[in-house]
């Protein structure tokens, strides 16, 4: 099968096009290198034959001939500016990306033929902030996001029904918790589990932000990748969530990166952020029922993944 992956030289979409070369695909890679790293595309870009590798803004509209001209059956697109605070502060810039850029995405992949698209959505926004008494959150549950990322993606997944009506493109939404796990960049906008790995392995103290007790759904990143690739040819015209359905207080997410990593050294505290979600969790029963995933990475097993990983760049460097 011809794939195209947007996004593919970031974590999650690197881990991805190894998936889907692993199964016997071809990959044609877009990714404009502001937050993806070639390095995490190593293995894959030694298969010549079967890895193409674009560099460029899905911002321009160059992308949507670059896209058609590929023919890919089954365009992933998980390119984004992913960073909430970000689209906070600069909505426009955000919405040139994550609503411009995904329709330039889109309009590519209809232009070239392509079956569907499976997009990247994110669980933790487009919900807003429900009450503890909708956790873990159904897919059935209104979609009210609070933020101007939360709000783009949404508008996707809108834009994504309403190709699939005028040309019977079909697409799979998923809704992805908090992943985590090998590749993920400690710095900048990163998640939790990254930044702890980083300063644990360093010898740094772990900041965390108010009492510790809010919550997150993490989910590893190869059993969020099984879910993209079972997406290719099931799912179709649905959201879905892809977590755990469990919540995880960042206190014990501290614990047991601490415990595999060998440090005894609590946590430093710090003032709690504005507006941080509180608590947070995804039911993936949709997910079991209609592409046939589960999760199955335990918390220990992939926090441990994450630090072997981290050693493993730390002796190489």
């Amino acid at each position: 099968m011809r794939t195209l992956v947007t996004g593919g030289a970031g974590f999650i979409g690197s881990t991805l096009v190894d998936r889907l070369l692993a199964e016997g695909h071809s990959v044609d890679v877009i990714d404009d290198l502001s937050t993806g790293n070639l390095a995490n595309l190593a293995d894959a870009r030694t298969q010549r034959d079967r890895v193409t590798f674009h560099q460029i803004d899905i911002r321009s509209e160059d992308v949507i001939d670059v896209i058609a001209r590929r023919h890919a059956e089954v365009v992933f697109h998980l390119a984004a500016q992913a960073d909430v605070r970000v689209s906070v502060a600069r909505p426009g810039y955000d919405a040139e990306i994550n609503v411009v850029g995904s329709l330039n995405v889109i309009e590519g992949a209809r232009q070239g033929g392509a079956q569907k698209v499976v997009f990247a959505s994110s669980g933790g926004t487009i919900y807003g902030d429900p009450p503890p008494s909708a956790l873990p959150i159904k897919e059935s549950h209104p979609q009210q996001p609070l933020s101007p990322y939360g709000v783009a993606k949404k508008a996707v997944t809108d834009y994504l029904v309403a190709y699939r009506e005028l040309y019977a493109m079909e697409f799979t939404s998923l809704a992805l918790a908090n992943v985590y796990g090998p590749r993920q960049d400690p710095h900048g906008e990163a998640g939790v589990v990254a930044i702890f790995a980083g300063k644990l392995l360093a010898g740094e103290p772990c900041t965390i932000f108010g009492d510790g007790k809010q919550t997150r759904d993490f989910v590893y990143v190869d059993d969020v990748v099984d879910a993209f690739a079972r997406a290719a040819t099931k799912g179709g015209g649905l959201v879905l969530n892809i977590g755990t359905g469990a919540e995880t207080s960042v206190n014990h997410l501290y614990v047991t990166m601490a415990g595999v990593a060998g440090v005894s050294e609590p946590a430093l505290s710090a003032p709690a952020r504005a507006g941080e979600l509180l608590r947070s969790a995804l039911d993936p029963g949709r997910a079991a029922i209609h592409l046939g995933w589960k999760p199955w990475t335990t918390l220990s097993e992939g926090t441990g993944a994450v630090l072997d990983w981290f050693r493993a760049q730390q002796s190489d460097a």
